[in-house]
Order: structure tokens, then C-alpha cells, then sequence
């Protein structure tokens, strides 16, 4: 997942809600759930027991950051797509020899300089360069200052929220940025019985519905707009045929609702989407991986085969294997 929060109105906000709305079946980007209530909420779901993916992917990180940074190579450099919290980050560049730079890439200013600033004080002699950016545009990486390898970093199984042909051509313009000596470390989550994705998307608590329904909230806030959030539910729910847990926000009754002087028409149960997340198996990721121009050096999953971590070399570098426990 992303982090998108803002202090003043977002323009590509507006425009997104005014064209998704406007459609025969509406959707909102899911980047749009990240202000900074949305955010506070996110943090909360990777508190929750039922919600693994936060809590199993830090395990692996911590449990492979060795074999990880020995395949980074010293004075590597560290680019973030879509950087949230530093946590993750840290303990891939504590473990790494003399990491030379840090590259967090994020569209939020106001995130970005509140979440490095204590990055700053734990690591004094890293160059720490944000760049603000949407990274499924391209972007300029900062030029070069003696560093190593470049290794991508994209975290949280945010890779899952694209659809797979999306996916393809974040890691094609990945390719890019990386460049030939490059490389990726991407979170994936794996496919599992439905009852734990079911679970994790719905929890008891029903901190991920007051997540989802903020996006409401968050259009009422900025964007004028009268939504009675009370007649629309969150709805998740994992779609085995197709791969993925399909996220919506549903309409309880017939109403008419006005967004920047606009009129949108919902029937009876008519869904606003927001959200896809895709899981994917070692293998379909890996062939995922090799459409978008790279190749598999090594591929981490824990124990209950929940979560995997790929590390990923430009296609005419890659030495393919696994190291699955």
C-alpha cells in the first residue's frame, strides 16, 4: 500500500473521485484511503492478530536480513517505492555493509519528512535523499555519489493492489530505475485457505471497516461532498477464482449524493470499489517477476507459508533459486 497525507486538498483526489463516481461501476483508487486518519487506521490493522501480512513479513526481514544484504553487496543504495513507516527499511540497511544511501519514494512531503527524521538520528552516516513522486509514474533517481548496487525496496505486498498487467509495468519501469547491476526485494503475499484472508480483511474489531469507510469521511472533508456514511458498509471478500480479495464500500439503500456541487445516483447495494489484493503462489509471482524484466535470486517464505519476500535481478543477471525453509 501506499501513503498519500495531505494537508490541503489533493487536485489528482478530486479528479479520481469525480471520474470514479462517475462511472457504470465506480471505484476509487485505493492510494486515496492514506490521509493522515487513514494512515493512523492502517497502522492500527498491522497491529491486529488477525491481520499477518505486517507482522510476518518484519519476521522474515529480521530472520533473512543477513542473506538479504549479502546479496546487496556493500555501499548499496536503497530505494523505497512508496515509502510508509521506516521500520522495515531499518533492518534491511542495519544489516547491509556501509549502505550508502537511502531513497524513500513517496508522493506525501508532509509523510516522508516525518517519518525520516528519526532515521536521520539512528543512522549518522547514511545519505538519506527522498524523492516526491508517484512511483507508478516514472521518476528521476538522485544522481550518483559512489554508491553500490541499486536495490529497490517494495514492501507490504503493496505489489498485490495492482492489477497483475499493472504489476508488469511497475517492474518493467522498476527495471529502469534499478538499472542492470540492480536489483528488487518485493513482498508478496502467498494464496492460503480463504478463512485467514476473509479474516484478515474483516476483522472482529472492525478497525479495517472504519479504515475503508474514511475514504467516505475523507471525501466529506475535502472534497464537499454530503455522504450519509452511516448507509454504506465495507465489504471484503477473497475471490478464489481470480487470485484476489476484492474490497468495496456498498450502498445500504437507494440515495443521491453530492460531491463538489455533483450528483451521484447509487442503487440498493451498488459497490463503490477500492481496493484489489492480489495473492499469488512462489511461482506465479516468479513468472510475474520475469515479464517484467527480472529473474529470481532467492525467495524467503516463513514457516506457514503465509508471506514471501523475492529478490529479484534484472533478467540477463539473474542466477535463478530459491531458499525456502
Amino acid at each position: 500500500m501506499t501513503s498519500s497525507m495531505r494537508t490541503q486538498p489533493d487536485k489528482g483526489f478530486r479528479a479520481a473521485v469525480l471520474h470514479g463516481l462517475a462511472q457504470p461501476e465506480k471505484r476509487i483508487p485505493c492510494q486515496y484511503l492514506y490521509d493522515q486518519r487513514g494512515a493512523a487506521l492502517f497502522e492500527r490493522i498491522c497491529q491486529l492478530d488477525e491481520y499477518y501480512l505486517t507482522r510476518v513479513e518484519i519476521g522474515l526481514l529480521d530472520r533473512h536480513a543477513g542473506a538479504i544484504a549479502a546479496e546487496a553487496g556493500p555501499r548499496a543504495r536503497l530505494v523505497e517505492f512508496g515509502a510508509g513507516s521506516e521500520r522495515k527499511a531499518r533492518i534491511l540497511l542495519a544489516a547491509m555493509e556501509s549502505p550508502a544511501e537511502y531513497v524513500p519514494v513517496d508522493v506525501s512531503r508532509d509523510h516522508l519528512t516525518q517519518s525520516l527524521a528519526d532515521l536521520d538520528a539512528g543512522f549518522p552516516g547514511l545519505s538519506v535523499t527522498p524523492v516526491f513522486a508517484d512511483f507508478m509514474a516514472d521518476f528521476a533517481l538522485p544522481p550518483p555519489n559512489g554508491h553500490g548496487r541499486t536495490v529497490g525496496f517494495f514492501p507490504g505486498s503493496t505489489i498485490g493492489n495492482l492489477h497483475p498487467s499493472e504489476a508488469v509495468e511497475f517492474l518493467r519501469r522498476a527495471a529502469r530505475v534499478v538499472g542492470q547491476d540492480g536489483a528488487m526485494l518485493v513482498g508478496v503475499d502467498l494464496k492460503k485457505d480463504e478463512a485467514i484472508l476473509n479474516a484478515a480483511y474483516n476483522d472482529i474489531q472492525g478497525v479495517t471497516a472504519a479504515f475503508s469507510l474514511n475514504l467516505l469521511e475523507r471525501i466529506n472533508r475535502e472534497l464537499d461532498g454530503n455522504f450519509d456514511v452511516a448507509s454504506f458498509d465495507h465489504w471484503a471478500h477473497y475471490d478464489a477464482r481470480e487470485g484476489r480479495v476484492e474490497i468495496k464500500l456498498v450502498s445500504r439503500r437507494r440515495q443521491t449524493v453530492r460531491v463538489c456541487g455533483r450528483q451521484f445516483r447509487f442503487d440498493l447495494a451498488e459497490p463503490i470499489h477500492t481496493e484489489y489484493s492480489y495473492k499469488y503462489s512462489p511461482d506465479e509471482f516468479r513468472w510475474l517477476a520475469r515479464q517484467g524484466g527480472f529473474a529470481s535470486s532467492s525467495t524467503w517464505i516463513d514457516d506457514q507459508r503465509l508471506f514471501s519476500l523475492h529478490y529479484l535481478r534484472p533478467a540477463a543477471t539473474a542466477v535463478d533459486g530459491t531458499a525456502i525453509p
